[in-house]
């Protein structure tokens, strides 16, 4: 199996690169959280990689850290979530609001990610809600939330455009970084996040 890669980019579109690793290419599929520090075509990147073989398919998915790999092999361990939809999910909430909402039972949360309908939030809870807890420590989760109320509002403004939560929570930490006093107003901030 193939667990990590460490090449030069030598392709990239969204959510695939492909990575050069002395002359072979291997297509990876990643999520937008990777996805924003793989670096620019012909930089050196790493990535954990999970490569899974079917009989008629291999596909290769790789991940900026341990605990996204972690968490994406506990996704696509629940029946009904493949390797596509476990990175849609990687790719709408961060690792600790997806644990949250898992600990807490939050299925109105799981069901606005991608391809998670109802009974399929309910079964992600029973069979997750536990093991999800060493994917993302309490203390890290609580730092990734302690956004002001203000900023939480611009992200949710930007989700129901239709961007994912990772997305409009970067863009909304880049505007609210370059732009202290965007804080006062939540309309400055959203369209000083769409800029990014």
């Amino acid at each position: 199996m193939i667990a990590q890669l460490t090449g030069l980019v030598a392709q990239k579109h969204g959510m695939d690169v492909v990575i050069d690793c002395h002359g072979v290419g291997y297509a990876v599929s990643i999520p937008l959280s990777t996805s924003d520090i793989v670096p620019a075509i012909g930089q050196s990147v790493t990535l954990l990689t999970i490569m899974v073989v079917r009989e008629d398919v291999m596909q290769l998915y790789g991940f900026g850290s341990a605990p996204e790999r972690d968490a994406f092999k506990l996704l696509t361990s629940i029946q009904g979530i493949g390797g596509r939809i476990a990175l849609g999910i990687l790719s709408s909430s961060s690792l600790a609001d997806l644990r949250n909402a898992l600990v807490q039972g939050n299925l109105a949360f799981l069901q606005r990610l991608p391809g998670i309908g109802k009974k399929t939030a309910e079964r992600l809870v029973v069979e997750l809600r536990e093991k999800f807890v060493g994917v993302v420590p309490d203390g890290e989760s609580a730092a990734v939330s302690q956004l002001p109320q203000i900023a939480e509002d611009a992200i949710s403004a930007l989700q129901a455009l239709g961007y994912a939560r990772t997305a409009a929570e970067k863009s909304v930490k880049t505007a609210l970084a370059s732009n202290p006093e965007a804080s006062s107003s939540s309309e400055t901030l959203i369209r000083l996040a769409l800029r990014q």
